[in-house]
């Protein structure tokens, strides 16, 4: 059966069962508690557009990233392209086609209850999600900084007064494993508790690295949580939580489609060219990306030449010692939170809110991206290896802090809160390494510190003018103030700021508009606008660089300060219950217009080839479309799951020299943005219930079915990565407080491409590095089967 006709068999028994539903299944008591607006709220009478993954679907569809939440979002994608390899090191979200300039950029903010957190790696050290909210359009007048396009937040469960616990152990093929332990209870009665977790996961990659036999896209990861819980006095609530991740990952499951024939020093042709058009005179790919015509494959020995390169301290972020020890990803991340509610009346509530953020990552990769072993190095004499390479370490610090303070208002026909905020953010990155002598002549090039610094002071006001009809309007006065450093110097530069160089101030009001009607008790109809704001950014390249480059850069169309890019939203929408509450459903459309949209830009330097990057305001988009999902509890046996968006954009302004130049096009107008698919959509059917005739044992199988259309590299609109339609299959059986499962994700081995980006093929002599000359694909997760254990207590 075609993976389309099983989605339309779903819902066929959907229909089936549903008239029978309408007479047998007793209304729903599973009510799904949201904080959207900074309180809690029923799903289904939040008139915010937003998904949900509850407790029980994180564990039947095993999710355990933000990558799995992703795929099984319909409208919701994420790229993890970046600087020749796809990994985990940075991840772009991508909500509604809102694809921002590059990976390191957002347009979706990441949230831990509702504290900010400077990077989605947070997000998969969560121990124990209550839920994990997915909040779509413009949430800055409660979210603020960098909620442009939505936010997604992570809601810990609280631990309760009792001592509870659980161990679960997975283990899978290519040696995968997951070992969870979590414990939680009294420390002082129902007045102190706590919850502690640890996790540990890993894989072996799916894919074979051609050069050596090994594998490609290992991933390991260690996390641990602590939240603990205060309730000292009636009225009086605090917590503390904090989580500590380290990842450390093997050579990214990527490759390249190269547009041209690379040649060894004799002429035979070791990675084949796969271009099937010309544009501007220039060979590429078009249309759908074809399968993979080389093998996967990529240079990791850590000879003396890497080894002496990575004990280098200069132009360090990190100390050596820290940073990675050959090729991969390495990754320390610690975030801690708090939280304080005291209700000063029964009507009025005071909240604090303070959080913390330290993200360390170093990547070391093989920028080529193909075995070059069988090409000669024409740079040999400088110390190097004797055949071509390009070594190339990345490396970041992020760290950030966060303060909010608000009043909570709840009586009657009136609700509101209000409140302000700091969020404090800087970071510094370096990057280095090629052919030549790396550790002798070549060394990393530390970059200075970025700094942003957002205040704000926000509002928000409802009320219900009739027992159906309310009125809310929210806002937030919010004042960015960015900032860029020199680097301090020495050697490494872990510390300190150097000279301000430029900063910038932006002001803005953010309002958001909401009027919803109760149709009746199950249903509500809701309409609203809002505006929304990313703060701008610099091209501090353009300081330091020298007189050719600044040529080129400015010919290109960087600039040196960028402005803010804001977007209006314009949504409509509807949710309710029906069939008895065995049916919820939520239906939204929307209309964003983004303007001042900024965008990175690529220069290449002539006679030395260097690359130069920048960014520019060089965009207006609009975007638009619809989003429904559903649930139906069709019998106290089965459950289907619906849910699918439509996310269009039509592009109005755009310019990028790089693409001119590959493409000929000049005039983007019309087209789409990439990254971004079209058309999504999930659907799931599960079957289960007690198992007769054996006390206290039950049984469930589950189905899931993820599609999200291909996406295009670029703003030209040349080529894209085909459809995916991946299967996961679940089954399990509990008794007393002992389950059984057994799983396969990906069960069709669905091998299509999950992300794509422009890039270049390296030679020695660079010939095709003046125009783009490959697309940098990201490879999917194979087929894996596995079985896993877990025991309460």
């Amino acid at each position: 059966m075609s993976s389309i006709a099983l989605a339309i068999s779903f819902l066929s028994a959907g229909s089936a069962y549903a008239q029978e539903a309408e007479e047998t299944v007793a209304p729903r008591d599973d009510v799904i508690v949201v904080t959207a607006r900074k309180r809690e709220e029923d799903i289904l009478k939040t008139p915010v557009t937003l998904s949900v993954l509850t407790t029980e679907q994180i564990e039947k569809r095993s999710i355990v990233s933000l990558a799995d939440v992703a795929a099984a979002t319909p409208g919701f994608n994420i790229n993890n392209n970046s600087s020749g390899r796809a990994d985990r090191t940075i991840q772009a979200l991508i909500i509604r086609g809102f694809t921002p300039s590059t990976v390191v950029a957002t347009t979706v903010s990441t949230f831990i209850d509702g504290v900010p957190v400077s990077s989605p790696s947070a997000l998969n050290s969560v121990g124990a999600a209550e839920r994990i909210e997915v909040l779509r359009g413009p949430q800055s007048a409660y979210f603020g900084r960098n909620t442009f396009a939505g936010a997604v937040n992570v809601v810990n469960k609280m631990p309760t007064g009792e001592w509870a616990g659980s161990v679960t152990g997975m283990v899978g093929t290519r040696d995968n494993y997951r070992s969870r332990i979590e414990l939680e209870g009294p420390i002082v009665g129902e007045q102190l508790t706590f919850r502690a977790t640890y996790d540990r996961f890993g894989k072996d990659g799916s894919w074979i690295n051609a050069a050596d036999g090994g594998t490609l896209g290992d991933q390991e990861s260690t996390s641990g949580s602590l939240l603990i819980a205060a309730k000292p006095a009636p009225g009086i609530t605090a917590k503390v939580y904090a989580s500590y991740s380290a990842d450390r990952d093997g050579v990214s499951a990527s490759t390249r489609i190269s547009a041209v024939d690379i040649k060894d020093s004799a002429g035979n042709v070791i990675y084949k060219g796969q271009s099937n058009c010309t544009l501007n005179g220039n060979p590429f790919i078009c249309g759908v990306l074809p399968s993979m015509a080389n093998p996967v494959s990529s240079n990791r020995s850590n000879d003396a030449l890497i080894r002496k390169f990575l004990s280098s301290p200069n132009g360090r972020v990190l100390d050596p010692e820290d940073g990675i020890q050959g090729y991969g990803m390495k990754r320390d991340y610690f975030h801690v939170h708090g939280a304080l509610d005291v209700d000063l009346t029964p009507q009025l509530t005071a909240s604090l809110l303070a959080g913390y953020n330290n993200e360390r990552w170093s990547q070391f990769s093989d920028l080529d991206g193909y075995d070059s072993t069988g090409v000669t190095n024409l740079y040999a004499a400088t110390g190097s290896r004797s055949y071509f390479d390009f070594p190339y370490l990345g490396e970041r610090i992020t760290k950030d802090y966060s303060v909010e303070g608000r009043l909570s208002y709840d009586s009657g026909a009136l609700r509101g809160v209000v409140g302000v905020s700091l969020l404090d953010g800087r970071n510094r990155s370096s990057i280095g390494g090629g052919n030549g002598a790396l550790g002798t002549t070549v060394f990393a090039n530390g970059g200075g510190t970025d700094r942003a610094k957002t205040t704000g002071a926000f509002f928000g006001l409802t009320y219900d003018f009739t027992s159906a009809l309310s009125v809310s309007l929210e806002g937030r006065y919010q004042i960015d103030h960015t900032y860029a450093y020199n680097s301090k110097g020495g050697t490494p530069i872990a510390a300190g700021l150097g000279s301000l160089i430029v900063d910038s101030v932006y002001k803005n009001f953010l309002p958001r508009a909401i009027i919803n009607y109760q149709v009746d008790p199950n249903t509500m109809l809701y309409a609203s606008f809002a505006k929304g704001v990313n703060p701008g950014t610099f091209s501090t390249g353009l300081i330091s660089a020298d007189a050719t480059t600044q040529a080129v850069a400015y010919a290109a169309g960087i600039t040196l300060k960028v402005s803010p890019e804001k977007v209006d939203n314009y949504e409509l929408g509807m949710k309710g219950r029906t069939l008895g509450g065995a049916l919820t459903y939520s239906l939204a459309g929307y209309y964003a217009k983004w303007r001042n949209q900024i965008n990175s830009i690529v220069a290449i330097v002539p006679v030395t080839n260097a690359f130069f990057y920048g960014s520019a305001n060089s965009g207006a988009v609009d975007l638009y479309g619809v989003e429904a999902q559903t649930s139906l509890r069709a019998s106290d046996l089965v459950t289907f799951e619906l849910a699918g968006a439509v996310n269009l954009s039509d592009i109005k302004a755009f310019t990028n020299r790089s693409l001119t130049t590959l493409t000929g096009i000049s005039d983007f107008s019309g087209n789409e943005q990439p990254n971004s698919s079209k058309y999504s959509a999930s659907g799931a059917i599960q079957l289960g219930g007690d198992v007769k005739g054996i006390e206290d044992t039950s049984w469930f199988s589950r189905l899931d079915w993820n599609f999200k259309s291909g996406v295009w590299s670029d703003q030209a609109n040349i080529v894209r990565t085909p459809d995916r339609h991946v299967f996961n299959a679940r089954v399990g059986v509990t008794k007393g407080n002992v389950s059984l499962e057994a799983f396969v994700t990906n069960l069709l081995n669905d091998k299509k491409y999950v992300s794509v980006y422009d890039n270049f093929m390296f030679t020695p002599t660079f010939a095709y590095t003046a125009n783009y000359s490959a697309l940098l694909v990201g490879l999917p997760e194979l087929r894996t089967g596995g079985v896993q254990v877990k025991v309460k207590f």
